[in-house]
């Protein structure tokens, strides 16, 4: 099931959460936020909504042209009245802005064990935000940038390549899953952190060669997926069992 809410205060979110019918009681409840970049809307939802095992509730970062003093759906929902009812948070934004609060909120639902998916883009998030590296485990920058006195360049991407996917790793997001090639979006130049463990690996020249990882940050069980950038990834069977077990793993399911 599917909902969309935009600038919708924190209570009346928790409301309609717990307003769930009686069978999403026992499926994953995901929160999944959009926003900061285009995608293809309707195919991306679906592979969610293909999906029996979730309960989702789709939140949407304000257009830039209307985010001034309008409050920030997913802050609202960082809330914890509202946080409560999600087990996992997936990620499919672009954003830059957070507020202190939405900052701390968000670092306390993950001490918490609230399970974070972080797709595609979303890598991308909070550049001046030093945190958010350390709860992916990876940044992509979006402007040159120095970092305890390295330079690091403006990362690349690609459109449009065939990407040899290598599994890395025996785990629960790549349960089922053997090697294959995915026609999608490649990302370089982006940092990875030596403590994750890595799940997809590639040999593409235009790509990074860590494609996917799992970690933790404090309790919650975080997973990171650079694959998905339009409907050929969405309808692959395997990208959608790499998000559906990901979603899995990191609800502790």
């Amino acid at each position: 099931m599917k909902r969309i809410l935009r600038l919708i205060p924190a209570a009346v979110l928790a409301l309609a959460a717990a307003a769930l019918p009686a069978e999403a009681a026992e499926k994953i409840r995901v929160l999944l936020v959009t926003g900061g970049h285009a995608f293809e809307r309707p195919q991306f939802f679906k592979l969610f909504e293909d999906n029996a095992e979730l309960a989702f509730t789709a939140v949407e970062h304000p257009d830039a042209k209307d985010a001034a003093g309008k409050p920030d759906p997913f802050e609202l929902a960082l809330a914890p009245d509202a946080a409560k009812e999600f087990d996992v948070l997936v990620l499919y934004d672009m954003w830059q802005k957070i507020s202190d609060g939405g900052k701390t909120n968000l670092v306390a639902l993950l001490k918490q064990g609230k399970g974070l998916v972080s797709l595609h883009h979303s890598i991308a998030n909070y550049q001046a935000w030093d945190e958010w590296e350390t709860i992916i485990g990876g940044r992509y920058y979006l402007a040159d940038k120095v970092v305890n006195g390295v330079q690091k360049k403006r990362c690349l991407w690609k459109h449009g390549v065939d990407i040899p996917v290598k599994i890395a790793a025996e785990h629960p997001v790549t349960a089922g899953l053997s090697d294959f090639t995915l026609h999608d979006e490649t990302y370089k130049g982006y940092d990875v952190a030596p403590d994750v463990q890595v799940l997809l690996r590639t040999d593409e020249p235009t790509s990074g060669k860590e494609l996917a990882w799992a970690k933790t940050y404090e309790k919650a069980r975080v997973v990171y997926l650079q694959l998905g950038h339009d409907h050929v990834a969405y309808e692959d069977a395997n990208y959608r069992r790499l998000v559906a077990n990901a979603i899995r793993w990191a609800a502790g399911r």
